[in-house]
């Protein structure tokens, strides 16, 4: 297998390691987009502390880059991959399809969407209608909590299956699990139904993040927290089953039980967005809450827990705005 010329897009704690373990296997050569931590991961590298490598220092993919390469320059050769890790904030962010544009050519270069959320990829399908579009699910627990410093705590478990069955979509996704792979340090696997499982990581997702962000309580604390699984936890991820049942998805009973319990106890997990809110900064409220929501809300499935935490995240998602304009302002 000759190594794959990978662009990855969004370079933080989820981004570092799937530049880590595709570097790591041999069959890529990764080309890493960084914009805050360019500067220090130029002069020094990746400081990564990681549950499946051990510490590393100095750790750069093949290349890094401050911006975007644009393709269509002569030099400058075609991308197998590109690799979108970045949040979608749509308050602050440009569109991931605008973001990537310069560097995809157009039926050749197969995009991987390693995001949360559901029907991401509907304005990335429009942009690029001759490409494959694939789906990428990170159950890795991994932060930067300064700039080029790296948290790894929860082993490295990715799912990659196209969107939808178009040209030659699965041989492309099970390409890229098998690079992934290649390494031995992570496990990936081939995922032959993306809806199900994006509706399934909303179990989480839709209700310890959002929890977890208002409350300022890690998963280790809302689980010990009286009255909070039972009351709110629970039943947030209720909603969600029955949403997903209105779509032909069946999240069982044991799926929730499961989550509630994912991450121990004792290992004090920060969910993402309690993390962004922790630096201030902005949460993905739209594609974890919002778009179920809708969803729920055209097959008239009710959601009140979910709606309340909607309205609160928006709220603060709100606030953190008004007061990042006003700053600007000064």
């Amino acid at each position: 297998m000759d190594k794959a010329r990978i662009l990855l897009v969004g370079c933080g704690g989820i981004g570092c390691i799937a530049a880590l373990n595709l570097e790591f296997g041999g069959r890529a050569e990764v080309t890493a987009v960084l914009r805050s931590s360019y500067q220090i991961v130029k002069e020094r590298g990746f400081t990564i502390n990681s549950v499946d490598h051990g510490q590393i220092r100095g750790f750069r993919p093949t290349e890094i880059l401050p911006s975007i390469p644009d393709v269509s320059k002569s030099g400058i050769s075609p991308f197998d991959y590109v690799v979108c890790a970045t949040k979608n904030i749509p308050v602050i962010s440009t569109p991931v399809a605008d973001i990537i544009r310069p560097a995809v050519t157009p039926g050749y270069t197969t995009i991987l969407l390693l995001q949360n959320g559901l029907n991401i990829q509907v304005p990335v399908q429009e942009a690029f209608p001759d490409n494959v579009i694939l789906s990428g699910i990170s159950m890795c627990g991994s932060s930067e909590p300064k700039s080029g410093t790296i948290e790894h705590n929860l082993h490295d478990e990715l799912r990659i299956g196209p969107f939808e069955d178009f040209g030659n979509a699965a041989e492309r996704a099970k390409d890229l699990v098998a690079r992934f792979n290649a390494g031995g340090r992570c496990t990936c696997h081939y995922d032959d139904n993306v809806t199900f499982s994006r509706w399934k990581k909303l179990l989480y997702n839709a209700v310890y993040n959002p929890v977890g962000a208002l409350t300022r309580l890690d998963t280790g604390d809302m689980q010990l927290c009286p009255g909070l699984v039972d009351e709110v936890i629970r039943p947030g991820m209720k909603e969600i089953q029955a949403a997903a049942a209105a779509y032909g998805q069946e999240l069982t009973d044991e799926m929730i039980e499961a989550t509630i319990v994912t991450e121990p106890i004792d290992a004090h997990v920060s969910p993402s967005m309690l993390i962004d809110v922790r630096k201030e900064q902005y949460i993905e409220v739209e594609n974890l809450l919002g778009e179920p929501l809708r969803a729920a809300q055209a097959r008239q499935v009710p959601t009140p827990i979910l709606q309340n935490h909607y309205s609160l995240a928006s709220s603060y998602q709100w606030k953190l705005h008004s007061k990042k304009d006003i700053s600007e302002m000064k």
